[in-house]
């Protein structure tokens, strides 16, 4: 976008827009029975308690509106005039935190459920939920995955999906990343495009468009508002965007504005008749002047200059609409639809078009996140590079240990060092996580799926990558360093190391999914395995480590059971030489034999041989409390 329309883009638009409905069969219904012709809403009010007064501020008061089918509603006024809370409240999302909501919303002149009402709308984000590392195909086909019945075909999916291409004019992108920041992708406006396209996969009846031209300069901003104007004629779809500053262009594609300031109606009506409106209440609007601007100048009560005068003009002109007869006949409008409807008798009703089941949702985010692992090397990627190269430095700098007793700190701290900083490097997964976190939350909020499948899916997902980094560092580190040259060893090795780096990454979920911040979850995830390096057994054994840090750390520390695992694995069966002199820094029973056994280093630590179940079982169990713990986070988190 930004740069001359593609091949499909404004000849094609000149022509016709293909309508999104396809052909169903009998036994695969998927439209809801009732077209929405009318939504409207009544008395919408918001009201929290003022953090600083304690007393009750209204985010918006008083709202009345009524949109017809095909209609393209613009939602404008200053910043924190309530844009956001009121198309959050139509749309049936929480308004803000601690909020009251008072009005009541109606479609076709009756009030709808929650569910029968989520089933035919569909919210886009301001910020694009999409995955850089699909292609716009893909993401067009998980949105279908994730949101369509399963008694939808394949091939009507696929129908579908190049009935949307061919509507936003994005066919000759199909096969290209959406983009990342090392990835080149498709650009701001196309992007915007495939935002809208994916919620359109289950033909809401109500589109809701949060700032759909942010970021996007004029010429994109009227091509993407464009194509949302010919879809809803096309389709007979509803749609409601909020909008910052449009051009004039775009402002004139909108059928109705609906304008506040401070939470309150300063105008709501036909685009047409804006100029004639407010030229009635003495604010005429000046020739070759973009009427947006000109509104959001006369509304606006945060610059008053030097007469001071703005927050009366804003209460002049909300008092003007207060009393208009403009004003009252959206009122009257309201009314007569809801009389109109109980006449009928005629509860609007919807499809019983139930939303696939949990297992069908987790087999789409596994393979969703199978494609983004493998191509998004931020994910992976790089993770594996950077152990790579922990296990050369390790294997090269601890080379070739000898099994002798001048070895045996150094085979110690080999241990050490292997296990705390292979899970202190997971912090590296904080950025894909809560990127993976973001989309989850947008999805959510469209009613996709809960947190079980997500988690489900995060978890697994990662465990093939785990064990690979595992098998790769062990390989490079293990022998170099000349660990117990068994088989049966490196696979114990090999095992702890995987559950270290299982345990480490669903750290990394549960304190991400509190605190969904780069800085602070880096800050608390690397505090968090410092704190486990300092009471795993290495730096102050357990045997005379401070009652409080055992009692209360030590034993909740996943990397304790994967040092003493380890340490167990290599000096259990193994023996050393005392070296020249006979000299032998451990007693043991083959101290007449001027040799070492093992067990006796493992004596000094405190750590029993015949429980590594034990230890892995134990260790399972963090891993498990963790996720549940990261489950309960996303679950009781709804931002």
């Amino acid at each position: 976008m930004g740069e001359p329309a593609s091949a499909s883009g404004s000849n094609d638009n000149e022509t016709s827009t293909p309508t999104l409905d396809v052909e169903w069969d009998a036994d695969n219904r998927f439209l809801m029975n009732h077209s929405v012709k009318t939504f409207s809403w009544t008395g919408l009010t918001v009201t929290v308690k003022d953090r600083q007064t304690k007393e009750a501020r209204d985010l918006i008061n008083d709202i009345s509106g009524d949109v017809q089918q095909g209609e393209l509603v613009a939602l404008m006024g200053p910043s924190g005039c309530g844009k956001t809370t009121l198309l959050n409240v139509l749309a049936r999302r929480p308004a803000a935190s601690g909020a009251k909501v008072l009005g009541d919303c109606y479609v076709n002149g009756t009030k709808v459920d929650v569910g029968s009402f989520g089933r035919m709308t569909s919210y886009v984000e301001q910020e694009d939920a999409l995955i850089g590392s699909l292609t716009v195909r893909e993401t067009l086909k998980f949105a279908a995955d994730l949101s369509l019945p399963i008694s939808v075909t394949k091939r009507q999916r696929i129908d579908r999906i190049r009935t949307l291409l061919e509507a936003f004019g994005i066919q000759n992108q199909a096969g290209t990343l959406v983009g990342t920041p090392i990835r080149k992708g498709i650009s701001g406006g196309q992007k915007r495009r495939v935002s809208v396209a994916s919620q359109l996969i289950t033909c809401p009846k109500i589109l809701f468009l949060d700032e759909p031209t942010s970021g996007l300069d004029s010429k994109a901003s009227y091509e993407v508002m464009l194509y949302a104007k010919e879809l809803a004629r096309a389709n007979n779809i509803i749609i409601i965007a909020s909008i910052h500053q449009p051009s004039t262009t775009t402002f004139q594609l909108f059928d109705k504005l609906l304008l506040l300031s401070g939470g309150k109606t300063c105008y709501f009506g036909s685009i047409g008749n804006v100029d004639s409106y407010f030229g009635q209440i003495g604010h005429p609007v000046p020739a070759y002047t973009n009427p947006a601007e000109f509104l959001l100048d006369i509304v606006s009560s945060d610059f008053g200059g030097a007469s001071g005068q703005a927050p009366e003009r804003v209460q002049q002109i909300q008092y003007a609409w207060s009393v208009s007869g403009e004003s009252t006949a959206v009122m009257n409008q309201v009314t007569e639809r809801t009389r109109e409807s109980e006449k009928q008798a005629g509860a609007l009703s919807a499809e019983d078009m139930a939303r696939p089941g949990p297992v069908t949702v987790t087999a789409a985010l596994l393979h969703r996140s199978f494609i983004k692992s493998y191509r998004d090397v931020i994910a992976y990627g790089i993770r594996i590079v950077m152990y790579l190269g922990l296990a050369i430095m390790m294997g090269t700098v601890w080379l070739r240990l000898h099994p002798s007793q001048d070895y045996i700190q150094p085979f110690i701290n080999a241990i050490f060092f292997g296990s705390a900083f292979m899970s202190f490097m997971a912090v590296a997964y904080v950025p894909a996580y809560i990127e993976d976190r973001a989309t989850f939350v947008k999805e959510r909020a469209n009613g996709l799926y809960g947190a079980t499948p997500f988690m489900v899916a995060n978890f697994l997902i990662g465990l093939p990558f785990l064990f690979l980094i595992s098998m790769l560092f062990s390989i490079v580190s293990y022998w170099l360093s000349n660990f117990r040259p068994d088989g049966s060893a490196f696979m114990i090795w090999v095992m702890w190391m995987f559950l270290d780096l299982v345990a480490a990454e669903s750290l990394v979920v549960f304190v991400t999914s509190i605190f969904p911040n780069f800085v602070i979850s880096l800050a608390l995830v690397a505090f968090a395995n410092g704190l486990w390096m300092s009471v795993g057994g290495f730096l102050v054994t357990p045997t005379i480590l401070n009652p409080f840090w055992k009692y209360v750390f030590h034993y909740i520390d996943y990397q304790a059971y994967v040092f003493q695992g380890m340490m167990v694995n290599e000096f259990s069966e193994r023996i050393y030489s005392c070296g020249d002199g006979c000299h032998c820094m451990f007693n043991s029973d083959l101290a007449s034999q001027c040799q070492i056994r093992g067990t006796a280093v493992l004596q000094q630590y405190g750590y029993a041989t015949g429980r590594t179940g034990k230890w892995v079982g134990i260790l399972i169990g963090i891993i498990a409390v963790y996720r549940l713990f990261g489950w309960i986070a996303l679950h009781l988190r709804r931002t």
